[in-house]
């Protein structure tokens, strides 16, 4: 068993912290992970995007091939769309719906969101007004980790939760309670 992700977004967006839960929650149930670099970190603002493979079996390649990928994970609808490519025939695209606008010739979000919902499996929700709706506007992006977790299918949702504890453990309860709150925000919000 497999699961190819990509992971996009912008500079600031909390991609980093996905990646780490997911890591997280990978080695502490004995699944295999590489992970490829994160480009854009160091630029807030600037695009970022990263590899991260699970498996059962070995990986030899932390990059994912065109075509390859299950699932893109993305905080920018704009940032999804640019790594569709690389999804496979049945890849599955979760995506905030907000835009980030960081550029001049931003796009129509209207045409961004049209691209996005032509797709065959894509899931989509303002996930920063779902996170401000419920005072927990710095963890939009454990949103949409719930959101994609049904996706991962090598990891049960309660192992991310858990994660979520290990990862965020040192900045004390309320905040590792905020980001579970999210993370089921997300969940219930795809599953139901």
């Amino acid at each position: 068993m497999k699961t190819d992700i990509i992971l996009s977004g912008v500079g600031g967006q909390g991609i980093l912290s996905i990646a780490t839960v997911i890591g997280e929650a990978a080695t502490s149930t004995g699944v295999e992970l590489k992970q490829a670099e994160v480009h854009g970190m160091s630029q807030r603002g600037g695009d970022v995007q990263s590899n991260l493979r699970l498996s059962t079996d070995h990986i030899y390649s932390d990059l994912i091939p065109k075509g390859e990928a299950d699932l893109i994970i993305s905080m920018e609808p704009m940032e999804a769309l640019r790594y569709v490519g690389f999804l496979n025939a049945d890849g599955r695209v979760v995506s905030s719906s907000a835009p980030f606008v960081n550029i001049p010739n931003y796009p129509s979000i209207d045409a961004v969101l049209a691209e996005l919902r032509a797709l065959p499996h894509v899931s989509l929700l303002d996930i920063d007004a779902m996170a401000r709706e419920h005072q927990i506007p710095k963890s939009a992006n454990m949103i949409l980790l719930g959101m994609a977790a049904p996706a991962i299918s090598i990891l049960t949702p309660e192992s991310l939760r858990q994660a979520i504890s290990t990862v965020f453990a040192r900045k004390g309860d309320a905040i590792v309670e905020a980001n579970q709150k999210a993370f089921d925000l997300g969940y219930n919000a795809v599953k139901s």
